[in-house]
Order: structure tokens, then sequence, then C-alpha cells
């Protein structure tokens, strides 16, 4: 496995590649991987002939007394992970790499970053959007694996890849959930034992309101309470949101609407000093 930290390396490798017609997959992430990484890259080795993993934890998209300085950097337990998944090369990107002193662009996706997360982490999609670009036009995959948790992301970096003409399909990957339900993620290490157990109430909301759903409940307002009270029956756990919303729009559904297609429950919510998101599809 190459392990690469400079973005004229990377581009040479990516360039040879393409050059040779080799399909490319890209798994972008900020380490701390885990097995819903994995599955990412699973699926990359799958269906491709060459991965590509990028580790970057991207300052653009942390806000004022976010977790930037604190998030897991696991980087040798990583770089094993992907060896031993058969990922091809691993980019270990560096911020003035990335950054420089005179950098001066950003990249906006307008409406789609408006709703859900967008209100909550103001500048957060600006800086996903941004550093996605630069990965993909470096990396210059054929294919890039996004997961379903960080649903509202994978819309709008699709959009983004759509509008800005880059040639990458976007391909999403279902959640991975630990055997209790609750959603895989690098912050979940951040929980405590009781703070864990109280997260379930994420899932076990949405799975609420799903049931409901399947058993024929198609009134966005009777969904959401039922959400509602198992979250806001959690004390350790405080919603930020509880949005059913358009899968292709994200425009969240009022309550007295009744739902006529397939539609995203996705939620939001600290647990301690943790934020955690999740979402579940309504069809």
């Amino acid at each position: 496995m190459l392990v690469i930290h400079d973005c004229d390396t990377l581009r040479k490798w990516a360039r040879a590649w393409k050059t040779s017609g080799r399909l490319v997959g890209f798994v972008p992430t900020m380490g701390a991987l885990h097995e819903g990484h994995l599955a990412l890259i699973r699926r990359a080795r799958r269906e491709c002939e060459r991965v590509i993993v990028s580790i970057f934890v991207n300052p653009l998209q942390f806000g004022p007394g976010e977790d930037y300085a604190r998030y897991p950097r696991p980087f040798e337990k990583d770089r094993a992970l992907c060896e031993k998944e058969g990922v091809d090369l691993l980019y270990h990107g560096q911020v003035e790499d990335f950054y420089p002193s005179d950098f001066r662009t950003t990249v906006s996706v307008r409406e789609l970053t408006e709703v859900l997360c967008g209100p909550h982490r103001p500048g957060h999609f600006d800086g996903v959007c941004t550093v996605v670009t630069k990965l993909l036009l470096r990396t210059m995959p054929d294919i890039a694996y996004f997961g379903r948790k960080d649903y509202q992301q994978a819309v709008v970096v699709r959009r983004m890849v759509r509008d800005l003409d880059i040639p990458c399909e976007i391909r999403l990957v279902d959640t991975v959930r630990d055997s209790d339900g609750l959603a895989l993620s690098s912050r979940n290490a951040y929980l405590s034992g009781e703070e864990r157990k109280a997260a379930l109430c994420l899932w076990k909301g949405l799975s609420r309101a799903h049931s409901l759903y399947k058993a024929g409940e198609r009134r966005v307002g009777e969904l959401r309470s039922a959400c509602l009270r198992v979250i806001e029956g959690e004390p350790k756990a405080k919603l930020q949101y509880a949005d059913i919303v358009d899968p292709q729009t994200l425009r969240p559904y009022r309550d007295e609407e009744i739902l006529q297609g397939p539609a995203v429950f996705a939620v939001a919510a600290f647990v301690g000093t943790t934020r955690l998101i999740d979402n579940i599809l309504l069809a």
C-alpha cells in the first residue's frame, strides 16, 4: 500500500491509473476508522480496480467551539486497517498543503445546506464542499463512496458534483450499526458508558416512527411525535432537530402534511457534550 502525504505524488499515481484505464474508487475520511468506514472501503474494493482512501481532519468544517483539536487521530491504527482491507493508496493530507496561507476560495451549495444540520453548524457544509472538491480533483476517481448516516452531506456532495460537472459518480453505502442499533461514528468514542446507553434513544425514536409508517401512518405530525416522545424522554439527550424531509430536495415536511412517497427522517441531538446524528428512510 502506498502512503502519500503530498498532492503532487498523489496526482502522479492518480493520473497513471486513469491513463491506464483503471477504474478508481475513492473513500474520503477524517480517520478514526471504524466498521462504517470499512464498509465503504470494502464496497470500493469490490467494485473498483484501484482504491484510494484519504485521511484528513478538515479544519474548515469545524465551527468555533467544536471538537477540531480533540478529534481522534489514530493514524497508525488507521493505516493498518487500510492495509488489511487492500487499499492501494492512502493519502494522509496536511493542512498547509490543502490551505496555504493565501487560500481564498470556498465552495457553497445553496438551499440543501440551509436545513437540518445547516442552521446549527454555520459554514460546515462550505468546508465539506471545499475539501471534497479538492480531494476529487486530486484523486480523480471514477466513483466516490459516502455513508448514508451523513445523509445530508451525501445529498449536498452529489448535487455539487453534478452542478460543477466533476466527472465522478457518488455512491451511498448503508449505515453500519452496533448490535444494539447505535449508528457507528468516530465521535462515539467521546461517550461515557451511561451516555452511550442514552444515545440509543435516537435510533429507538426513529425505529418507532418507522414502525408506525410500516403500519400505514402517513401523517407527518404523528410520525414526528412518536419519535420525539422517545428522544425527549431520555434526560441525557438534548434534541437539536427531528425533521422528515424529501429525499432529494431535503425540504422539511410540515406536521400537517401527509406523506405521498418516500421520505427521510433525520435527527440530531447532544448526548452529554457529544453531538450525534442519525436517519432512517421511510419507504
